[in-house]
């Protein structure tokens, strides 16, 4: 990630429409997802400053793994429950858990194969896995840049990663319907300007709102139909098990 991106992640996770409306998706489908007996613990792999600890605590009991350091405040409410480390082999919490969280990490990853494979070794076997991804490598633009992704997947292109990695796709589905068209523009234009990469800025008060709603009432109203495109790809799913 960016220094600059890093430095105003805070801000733009509690503030900003996109990272808002994301929250209220993931919380809507835990809350669709959550088995009688509930989560008896949580996995957040990329968690950050465990900036969505609080949204999770309702599902169980919550712990995150962290590989930037700059970005946790030492003296954070969650700290104490967040691995800093590379998410690798060398990360050992000596448990597995019952729902594991990859949101918007498995682009950041050069062999995405290796760290599904890790993330599922620490689910447990009835436990859930849920994921979010950038989607569609034409809607490529500085943000991807920013954010050191190496690609944007399909559904197609994650469930070659899925099968090599042993995941067993339940659900799988675009979200950000109206983005789609916006963001290929976007990129069109970056291209053809030369626009460089800058971090993302919070719009104006009444823009942001508008925005949000926009695309709480796309979650509500169309999320149960099977779009063809979308710019961000979810996924839930499960551990295979050995025949």
């Amino acid at each position: 990630m960016d220094p600059k991106y890093g430095e105003r992640y805070r801000e733009l996770y509690e503030k900003h429409w996109w990272w808002r409306a994301r929250t209220e998706l993931i919380v809507d489908t835990l809350h669709r997802l959550r088995p009688p007996q509930g989560w008896r613990n949580i996995l957040d792999i990329g968690c950050g400053d465990g900036l969505f600890f609080d949204r999770l605590s309702s599902f169980g009991e919550v712990e995150g793994v962290e590989p930037c350091a700059d970005l946790l405040n030492p003296a954070g409410p969650h700290r104490s429950r967040i691995y800093v480390c590379p998410f690798d082999a060398n990360f050992q919490p000596g448990k597995q858990y019952s729902l594991v969280l990859m949101l918007d990490v498995l682009e950041h990853l050069e062999d995405p194969v290796v760290g599904l494979r890790r993330a599922l070794e620490l689910l447990a076997p009835d436990g859930t896995f849920v994921a979010t991804l950038p989607a569609f490598m034409t809607l490529w633009t500085n943000h991807d840049l920013l954010n050191h992704h190496f690609t944007r997947y399909t559904k197609a292109s994650f469930l070659r990663v899925a099968r090599q990695a042993g995941l067993h796709i339940d659900e799988q589905r675009y979200v950000y319907y109206w983005t789609y068209p916006v963001k290929r523009g976007i990129g069109v234009m970056e291209r053809a300007f030369h626009i460089r990469p800058e971090p993302p800025k919070i719009p104006a008060g009444w823009i942001n709102e508008t925005l949000f709603r926009l695309c709480r009432a796309e979650q509500k109203v169309l999320g149960v139909m099977p779009m063809p495109f979308g710019s961000s790809l979810m996924v839930v799913g499960t551990r295979k098990h050995a025949a």
